[in-house]
């Protein structure tokens, strides 16, 4: 499926889709689907997850690719940046301004048109820093 085509919008798509929304916790497939399945009880996990590529491939959603853990997807298509919790795999949004001109310095220093960027943060959520966790 080629982005920006006409994407047909299922229920199952859109309840997916404003479930995941509603969210900042930035589920996963399975997290997601435990959620989904409160207005849809029969639907499988894998139908959450092939509808979570499609609105991912389509610019609805964002695929979080979080350093080897499990895929999270985030409601939040604007861009923005995330910090991961190295205990727990929390993912969270970092309420700051975007760094504009990151962009065209590492386009210049490496010769590369730059398109976009994404920065992670990693570090210790609250709770797992409360419960004893540090490097």
């Amino acid at each position: 499926m080629q982005p920006n085509t006409r994407l047909r919008m299922t229920t199952q798509r859109q309840v997916i889709m404003d479930e995941l929304k509603s969210l900042k916790t930035h589920p996963t497939a399975g997290e997601l689907c435990q959620i989904v399945r409160r207005r849809l009880p029969r639907i499988s996990l894998g139908t959450v997850y092939r509808n979570l590529e499609i609105l991912s491939r389509q610019g609805m959603i964002q695929k979080l690719d979080v350093g080897g853990t499990e895929m999270r997807f985030d409601g939040t298509t604007e861009n923005h940046y995330h910090l991961r919790c190295i205990a727990c795999g929390r993912v969270a949004d970092v309420d700051m301004e975007i760094l504009q001109d990151i962009e065209n310095q590492v386009g210049d220093a490496a010769g590369f048109q730059v398109l976009g960027h994404r920065l992670e943060f990693l570090g210790y959520c609250p709770q797992c820093r409360q419960n004893g966790a540090t490097h």
